[in-house]
């Protein structure tokens, strides 16, 4: 029940980041902003690991994960997101990334032999239809398929091929250790896309959009980034994602709570629903966990 505690701390945190994105896309250009995050986290993560003298070198058998991770997890991914997002709406589009748990468990099935139970491929479309309720506008609009719609869900196929990468790299090595090296590789790539694709910064932001910017890094990109991949290693990556369906429920909250933006009757169901959903999908793992705690099983 801790790792999943852990999970649930993170799929909160990560559920704000909506809100705080939002918030700081209004003083800096999206691709810098992501850039600027990935240097701070990656900083800070790498003094932490100097420090604690945790820091290891990577072998060619690491490369063979850690390369495809941050070309897809990172790079890919980030620049998907926003390029995306520039021809589609945040609601269509949460709504595509909120697939990412059905996709990863059927990568897990196909590339880590994971198993995909009836409960959790239940608990997947339970909270699959609450992310309708919540990130759709009442379920009565139609989606378009547009090119924004295509590269939204290639930005959710790298997120769930990332998830997949990472469960593999972390049994190479410490999952701290291979946050760091993904997160700086990450921050040398998507730095020059930044500034080849949004040249011109209009404004300096002010001292506290700083404050707001780093602090977000440092808890979200940072430290979020630590216990999610620790976990991951614990609980499997099918498992792990179906937290992430949590997000549009943390994002509806705390946008009401901070930006008044208002919750309907639906949207509350909807709620429910991915929390039901959640549920369903992880209390057989934790009873069959509990009947063969004492078997020797390789985790």
């Amino acid at each position: 029940m801790r790792t999943y505690w852990l999970l649930l701390l993170c799929a909160t945190l990560y559920g704000s980041n909506f809100v705080l994105g939002s918030l700081l896309l209004q003083a800096f250009p999206a691709l810098h902003l992501s850039a600027y995050r990935l240097i701070v986290s990656s900083v800070f993560l790498l003094i932490y690991l100097v420090t604690t003298r945790r820091l290891t070198k990577i072998t060619l058998r690491d490369s063979v994960y850690l390369v495809p991770f941050v070309l897809i997890g990172m790079l890919l991914h980030q620049v998907s997101f926003f390029m995306g997002l520039r021809t589609t709406d945040a609601t269509t589009a949460s709504l595509i990334l909120s697939l990412a748990p059905i996709f990863t468990a059927l990568f897990a099935r196909l590339f880590l032999k994971e198993p995909l139970t009836k409960r959790m491929a239940a608990g997947s479309i339970v909270a699959l239809a609450g992310v309708f309720f919540v990130v759709g506008p009442g379920g009565s609009k139609g989606i378009a398929i547009n090119e924004g719609i295509w590269i939204m869900f290639i930005c959710m196929l790298a997120f769930s091929a990332s998830m997949i990468l990472m469960r593999k790299l972390t049994e190479r090595m410490d999952a701290l250790v291979a946050t760091v090296y993904t997160t700086g590789l990450g921050c040398v790539l998507v730095y020059p896309m930044a500034v080849w694709s949004e040249p011109h910064v209009q404004a300096q932001p002010g001292f506290w959009w700083w404050v707001l910017l780093i602090g977000s890094a440092l808890l979200i990109q940072g430290l979020c980034a630590v216990i999610w991949n620790a976990q991951i290693r614990k609980v499997g990556a099918a498992k792990a994602s179906l937290f992430l369906n949590l997000q549009p429920f943390v994002a509806m909250v705390l946008g009401y709570i901070t930006l008044g933006t208002p919750i309907s009757l639906t949207q509350v169901a909807g709620s429910v629903l991915i929390i039901c959903g959640v549920v369903l999908a992880t209390v057989q793992g934790q009873r069959t966990r509990k009947t063969h705690q004492f078997s020797p099983v390789e985790r």
